[in-house]
């Protein structure tokens, strides 16, 4: 007697195994990881001093107060912050794309001429660096020493992100469609303006987006760079609250009309400073994705 084997490779697909669960399981406790701390740290800040302070609260807020935001937004330096932090991040992320393209459109093209050592070179940065010391008294000769600039400039290009880009354009745009658009007598900058940028909208959302989430979390340069606190951005200024305890917790103008405890005003404080950032990645998380896989599976 012989047994008919079914070698369907769609039933096979359809049916659910226990590693299948295993996996769901595993990632949906990473998620949790991600979320519970986020939540937990939102309901703090809605919630009332006595409720924080006896230990209470966890993932729903307990006597609804927003105290803490109303004084984060009276006052002048929290506000200040976040608005130039804002304006770093836009430029930051502006000129970092700007000197990604112009790096990584090149050195994807064949006919440029030693390209594999320019690449070299850029990827070279990677793997080492001068160190600390240096650098700081790199930024003091070059006078970039307590400027935004120094924000901005010194870590504009990534290499990184460059050998994502690099990737994508070599993987999706082709010189058989380059060739077509010089025997229409477009010149180089055309070619990239009109051809290369309009095709590569994906990896451009993702790389905007890396850009942006990496200044706005970033705090050391500014610890390093940084001594006046007009020019201190908003993740330095939450750093030290964090970092603080007890009634020097946080520090806020007397026009803020401080009434809630420090613990309050921190998530409160946490809040305000991630919720911009998560505002802008729906509207660039279709492109994101494809971005991603496209820009670092097939290069």
């Amino acid at each position: 007697m012989t047994t008919q084997v079914n070698k369907d490779p769609n039933r096979r697909l359809d049916r659910t195994r226990l590693s299948d669960w295993l996996i769901a399981a595993v990632i949906f406790v990473l998620c949790l990881t991600c979320i519970l701390p986020f939540l937990h740290v939102a309901a703090k800040s809605l919630s009332s001093n006595t409720a924080v302070i006896s230990k209470s609260v966890y993932l729903w807020p307990k006597g609804l107060n927003i105290q803490a935001y109303q004084s984060i937004f009276n006052d002048g330096q929290l506000t200040h912050s976040m608005l130039y932090t804002i304006m770093v991040t836009v430029l930051f992320t502006a000129i970092g794309m700007v000197a990604t393209i112009c790096a990584a459109y090149p050195l994807s093209r064949k006919r440029l001429r030693g390209r594999s050592f320019f690449s070299l070179i850029i990827m070279f940065t990677l793997y080492f660096s001068a160190g600390l010391i240096p650098e700081y008294l790199l930024m003091r000769d070059l006078k970039l020493y307590n400027t935004m600039w120094v924000l901005i400039l010194p870590l504009a290009f990534s290499p990184y992100n460059m050998l994502i880009m690099k990737s994508f354009l070599q993987a999706t745009i082709p010189d058989s469609l380059e060739e077509a658009a010089f025997l229409d007598g477009a010149s180089n900058l055309g070619i990239l303006w009109r051809v290369v940028l309009p095709l590569s909208k994906p990896i451009l959302a993702t790389l905007s987006l890396f850009y942006a989430v990496g200044r706005w979390n970033a705090y050391a340069d500014a610890q390093y760079y940084i001594t006046k606190k007009a020019l201190q951005p908003i993740q330095y200024l939450l750093m030290n609250m964090v970092l603080s305890s007890g009634s020097e917790a946080i520090s806020l103008s007397e026009a803020s009309a401080v009434t809630s405890t420090p613990e309050v005003l921190q998530a409160a404080a946490i809040m305000f400073a991630t919720i911009p950032i998560l505002l802008v990645y729906p509207f660039v998380q279709k492109y994101f994705v494809k971005g991603v896989m496209i820009g670092a599976v097939k290069g």
